[in-house]
C-alpha cells in the first residue's frame, strides 16, 4: 500500500489533524487511518514507506496505538515480520477511546474535585461560592459518567438505535425545545 490515492491523502491528512485537535499525536493519528482504510495488515515498513514517516517514530506510534487498543498486532502467513490492522468496528473504535479519555482525563478530575471538595468544607476560607461551584462541577461530571457508564455497555445495535431517536427523545420527555 505504498501509493495512495486522493481520497486516501485526504483522509489520513485530516485525520492526523484533527488527532491533534483531540490532543493525539499527528503521526499516530495518520497511521490509525492508514490501517483503519487499508484492506490488509500492514507491517511497519509498509506503513513508513506509504507516509513518508521514520521508521522509529512508526514503532513508537504503533506501541501508542496498541495501548490505546485501537490497533492489534497480527501476523501473516509466510512473513516473520509483524502487521497490524485497526479496529474495523468503528463503535468498539469510539468505546475504547471514551473509556480511555475517561480514565485518562475525567477520573482524576472528578477526584481531584471530590479532594477540593473536602478541603474546602474543612476550611471556611476556601469559602462557600467557590465550595458549591465545585459540587455543582463535581454532580455534572458524576451523572454524566454514570450516564456513560450505563450505556456504554449496551450492545451496539442498540446504542445506534438510541443514537437515531434524536429529537423523539426530548419529545418523549415532553421537553421544550
Amino acid at each position: 500500500m505504498n501509493k495512495l490515492t486522493p481520497v486516501e491523502q485526504k483522509f489520513i491528512l485530516h485525520w492526523g489533524e484533527m488527532g491533534t485537535k483531540w490532543g493525539i499525536n499527528r503521526t499516530v493519528a495518520q497511521i490509525h487511518a492508514l490501517l483503519y482504510i487499508s484492506a490488509k495488515p500492514l507491517n511497519a515498513e509498509e506503513i513508513s514507506e506509504t507516509l513518508a514517516v521514520a521508521r522509529s517514530n512508526v514503532s513508537n506510534s504503533l506501541k501508542e496505538l496498541q495501548g490505546l487498543r485501537i490497533v492489534k498486532l497480527v501476523h501473516v502467513m509466510g512473513d516473520k515480520r509483524d502487521h497490524f490492522e485497526a479496529l474495523p468496528d468503528v463503535w468498539e473504535t469510539f468505546r475504547i477511546v471514551l473509556d480511555e479519555r475517561k480514565k485518562r482525563e475525567i477520573d482524576p478530575t472528578l477526584a481531584v474535585l471530590r479532594e477540593c471538595i473536602a478541603k474546602a468544607g474543612d476550611n471556611s476560607a476556601a469559602g462557600k461560592y467557590t465550595e458549591q461551584r465545585l459540587r455543582e462541577l463535581a454532580g455534572f461530571f458524576e451523572i454524566t459518567t454514570d450516564w456513560y457508564g450505563q450505556i456504554s455497555r449496551w450492545p451496539t445495535s442498540a446504542l445506534t438505535k438510541f443514537m437515531k431517536l434524536g429529537d423523539k427523545i426530548q419529545k418523549l420527555l415532553s421537553i421544550g425545545k
